[in-house]
């Protein structure tokens, strides 16, 4: 059976066109609403006889935009909620490092170990350094290239460069972290870089401008990096060694929501840190200064994650006991 869908158009099209005005008028009054409620299910009705009868694609298709505007006028649509933002400053995100905390710190361990070990020994063997960069290279590096970097660009230019490249860094980590070997490759090329820098950088007596040009920045910019890579690695782990009450496939996706959270929360620490590294860095003022500017905002992030974090954690129930426990 089919309809006259031209009578059936010009019995119902005065309707559709309220309903459509109603979905889109501003502030509604009590009849108008229970105007739009009646219009809006009468097109859900008439709009059923048009898809199981009306060979018109066309008019289906418009018919549907307009009840999807009245059903979402109806049901009301989602709107950024501060309470929510407020939420994951306060609990979601401190939460999700917190738990993570012997990964990062593992992390920033191992980390700091080798690149220290790394600075030592190219300032201790020339010839290594001669070997990853070249000897005219080295040079340039001690004589202008290492604190040029800094001032090449104009500050909030390379402070949005800084602020994308590690959150991108930050981004490869947690996506490779069930692979884990990218994330320790990626920390290895990171650690390499500082290594030879470094060295360089010592080997020339140079150690000062080193360790006072990237210790402002990089205390902060650096504990972002470990977060990112032991929450990453943290997600590989729960795909080896899932927790006894969830399977492989639930933890790997619990640990990939945390994840989330953590790379959402480090888009904010990683435009911190290129803040400080654009402006404070190359600030023409005494090195404790910018130091202590740097190692203050840092401890303020690890007070933060600390506290906030044990306490959201402490909050949370206890998901490890079944649910149907009764006192007895």
């Amino acid at each position: 059976m089919t309809v006259d869908l031209d009578a059936y158009v010009a019995e119902h099209s005065g309707q559709w066109r309220r309903l459509e005005e109603l979905s889109g008028r501003g502030r509604l009054d009590a009849a108008e609403v229970d105007e739009l409620v009646a219009l809006y299910q009468r097109a859900t009705t008439q709009l059923s006889v048009l898809r199981s009868r009306s060979p018109d694609p066309a008019l289906v298709g418009q018919l549907s935009q307009v009840v999807l505007r009245a059903r979402a006028r109806l049901t009301g649509r989602p709107r950024p909620s501060w309470a929510a933002v407020g939420r994951f400053l306060v609990a979601g995100f401190p939460a999700a490092v917190y738990r993570a905390w012997p990964w990062w710190c593992g992390v920033a361990t191992g980390f700091t170990l080798l690149s220290l070990f790394l600075i030592w020994y190219v300032a201790d063997n020339p010839q290594t350094a001669a070997a990853f960069i070249g000897d005219e290279a080295a040079a340039d590096l001690v004589e202008s290239g290492f604190a040029g970097y800094y001032t090449e660009y104009a500050a909030p230019t390379f402070a949005f460069h800084l602020w994308t490249h590690n959150a991108w860094l930050a981004a490869q980590c947690l996506a490779a972290g069930v692979l884990i070997v990218p994330v320790l490759y990626l920390l290895w090329q990171n650690a390499l870089n500082i290594g030879v820098v470094g060295g360089v950088m010592v080997a020339y007596g140079r150690a000062d401008v080193f360790f006072g040009l990237i210790t402002p920045h990089g205390l902060l910019e650096l504990t972002g990096v470990f977060v990112a890579a032991g929450v990453g690695l943290r997600i590989g782990w729960s795909w080896i060694a899932p927790p006894t009450q969830l399977t492989r496939g639930q933890a790997v996706a619990r640990a990939g929501r945390e994840g989330v959270l953590v790379a959402v929360g480090l888009v904010g620490l990683f435009a911190v840190s290129a803040v400080i590294e654009a402006f404070v860095t190359p600030a023409p003022v005494p090195v404790p200064v910018r130091v202590a500017v740097g190692a203050a905002v840092w401890l303020a992030f690890l007070a933060y994650v600390v506290l906030l974090g044990r306490r959201a954690v402490a909050a949370e129930p206890d998901q490890s006991r079944p649910r149907d426990l009764r006192r007895r």
